[in-house]
């Protein structure tokens, strides 16, 4: 499809965007009084509101996604996938925020290009016929798993009040592995649905479902914060804030600049989430100087994802959809 040129105000509607899903991991970190399954599920709710409003116009403007039973019965099992991996990919990020520091998180939640690399040489192995990640993605993996394992020889090294650990470097990878859940279920869905209608639907799903599994896992968190407890005035600012610039500003942001934009333009601006994220968090919330080895590691990491998601045979596989919460 022809796209136009993309004009100044959309380049800058680009980094703006950039900067809002930058921030989402240092504001969630900040409110780590929260434990964090509740405290994923209070940062989709808080989407979900400032969702519902356009995805009200969506549904009006052009009314039911589906035209038939069938059509619908497979939208609702994809809607149902879509909020489960959204959920499992939220879920296991905020956790890895309280495990690990900001910028081992960001490094290994933002890696599921690596992780689609993966995937592919698995069904590669098993005879499907699928595109081959041809040398630059060969290269890009070999290098971004070099730069990964750099990086966990600062394990007990200590950044802004939070040490890096294994544990919490794994849930964040975790996330990167959920997330290309979301986006496959997503890619089917995004053909047919209007944008906001879905997003609201997924979000709430997966906020419904991090409640319930809060309730279920983390004792005593609903008697102390409540389901919606965000809502109280401690708390309302902060997550809206949240729920604004990571999610309107940032996703949203970024779903504009794919009208005229390349999903690989769009792609490549968000490899530098870690970095610019990770000066959010040190300028903003004091989060600390990264260890030399995460710096060293995370350079290399980043040189590796920028690799893969130029790829010329990968570029439809590792676009990231900017719809994520």
């Amino acid at each position: 499809m022809d796209r136009a040129r993309p004009s100044v105000l959309t380049w800058f509607i680009l980094g703006a965007a950039l900067l809002g899903v930058s921030s989402g991991g240092a504001l969630l970190q900040a409110f780590s009084d929260v434990p964090p399954l509740l405290r994923a599920s209070w940062r989709l709710q808080a989407t979900t509101v400032l969702l519902l409003p356009l995805a009200v116009i969506d549904w009006r403007r052009e009314g039911a996604p589906w035209t038939t039973r069938e059509e619908a019965r497979g939208d609702a099992m994809l809607l149902v996938a879509s909020g489960v991996f959204l959920a499992l990919h939220f879920g296991a990020w905020t956790a890895s925020l309280d495990r690990t520091t900001l910028t081992h998180s960001l490094l290994f939640v933002t890696a599921h290009p690596l992780v689609v690399l993966v995937g592919s040489t698995v069904l590669l192995a098993f005879g499907r016929e699928i595109i081959p990640p041809g040398r630059r993605g060969w290269a890009g993996g070999l290098l971004g798993l070099t730069g990964a394992a750099l990086t966990l020889l600062d394990v007990g090294e200590a950044s802004g009040g939070q040490e890096v650990t294994l544990l919490g470097d794994v849930l964040a990878f975790l996330g990167a592995v959920f997330v290309v859940g979301y986006l496959a279920a997503g890619r089917v869905l995004r053909a047919r649905w209007p944008v906001f209608l879905y997003a609201a639907v997924v979000t709430g799903l997966a906020s419904l479902l991090l409640a319930v599994a809060s309730g279920a896992a983390e004792t005593g968190a609903m008697a102390v914060h409540g389901v919606v407890g965000w809502t109280g005035p401690s708390w309302l600012v902060g997550f809206l804030t949240l729920a604004f610039f990571a999610g309107l500003v940032g996703h949203t942001g970024l779903n504009h600049c794919l009208k005229t934009m390349t999903p690989l333009t769009i792609s490549l601006t968000l490899t530098m989430e870690p970095v610019v994220g990770s000066i959010i968090g040190l300028v903003f919330f004091k989060t600390g100087i990264p260890g030399p080895a995460t710096l060293i590691g995370g350079v290399v990491m980043l040189c590796g994802l920028l690799l893969v998601v130029s790829n010329p045979t990968q570029d439809a596989a590792v676009e990231h959809d900017p719809l994520q919460a």
